[in-house]
């Protein structure tokens, strides 16, 4: 008689299923809240006259409308690209090992053709409001895909620390999208406020203790596959103190407004973003690089400031775009300076 079919597990969840774990679109919705808050901001500043250009609520849907398109195409693809490189290592995690390609749901070459094609039609779309926007888009897919996945991953413990500017990009694009033509000039740099690097920066000073947490929370898994994490290589207490050093990195640029009048960041978005930052931070100084295990080998208190750093980020760009929902002559002497 034949062999009895595959089980449940293994057996092929249909291909719509298979591109949307390709793209990994639940990692993609954080990077797609930066982006869409990224927008508000610029359009609520230019409604408060602090930004010359004309924006209706129309144009602010609109705008956000093509972001997402674009954005979750581009970023999939990336997330797409990366399993075809990987496919070597994910079945040694347990964190990666039932992704599409271990799996045997598609080929490598597969998930490599279905990145490829997405990532370019959704970085293509962005030429409809901005080449500024389509220039960064891009660039965050090469990033990813070439210097981190390809070049640092395997290479260095500070793969997350460079690669990060990959996931910072998105305020870019939701900014240069917002502006449209009303930023002129060649410089792909210049996006006419220094409000969406402020921006850049906070995701890019919160991706290694972020990541570190989930390196120390899974420790193990990353060196079966000898990626070099952080912690793997220089140990726990190392890798905390980082953290620790990131996390006051980011309550400086959460103190910009104080003594960067032209930021053009209202005085509030200092003590919101301090208080926020103090939150998370305690999350991370109480990781204790001697605690007991759990039953899977796992460091608890790294898992809790892991998923706290997921509300953090959120957070931080949400009360951004409630601060600038209120006009500057409210704000009185915490508006910007």
């Amino acid at each position: 008689m034949d062999s009895e079919p595959n089980s449940a597990e293994d057996s092929h969840p249909g291909w719509i299923s298979v591109f949307v774990q390709l793209m990994k679109l639940r990692v993609i919705v954080l990077l797609q809240i930066t982006a869409i808050c990224a927008i508000l901001v610029h359009d609520l500043l230019s409604r408060h006259g602090l930004i010359e250009v004309d924006r209706s609520w129309s144009d602010t849907a609109y705008t956000i409308v093509i972001t997402v398109i674009g954005g979750t195409l581009s970023a999939g693809g990336s997330n797409a690209i990366n399993m075809w490189y990987d496919s070597d290592i994910d079945p040694l995690m347990k964190r990666t090992k039932n992704r599409p390609v271990p799996k045997g749901h598609i080929s490598p070459r597969g998930a490599l053709f279905f990145g490829l094609l997405i990532s370019i039609i959704g970085s293509s779309i962005f030429f409809i409001v901005s080449w500024k926007a389509a220039f960064w888009s891009f660039f965050s897919v090469f990033f990813y895909v070439i210097v981190y996945s390809i070049w640092l991953k395997r290479r260095t413990p500070q793969n997350i620390v460079i690669g990060g500017a990959a996931g910072a990009t998105p305020p870019l694009i939701g900014w240069a999208a917002a502006a449209g033509d009303s930023i002129s000039g060649i410089n792909p740099f210049d996006l006419g406020s220094p409000i969406p690097w402020m921006l850049f920066a906070l995701i890019f000073f919160w991706t290694p203790p972020h990541f570190w947490a989930l390196a120390l929370y899974r420790s193990g898994e990353y060196a079966k596959a000898e990626v070099p994490m952080m912690n793997e290589v220089k140990g726990a207490k190392h890798t905390i103190l980082q953290s620790k050093i990131y996390c006051g990195l980011l309550i400086l640029l959460g103190s910009v407004p104080c003594f960067w009048p032209e930021s053009g960041l209202p005085l509030l978005w200092a003590f919101t973003s301090g208080i926020l930052t103090f939150w998370y931070a305690l999350s991370v100084w109480r990781i204790d690089p001697d605690e007991g295990l759990d039953e899977n080998g796992r460091m608890p208190k790294a898992a809790k400031s892991f998923f706290r750093s997921l509300y953090y980020l959120g957070l931080m760009f949400l009360t951004l775009v409630l601060i600038c929902l209120i006009p500057p002559s409210r704000l009185g002497i915490m508006g910007p300076l």
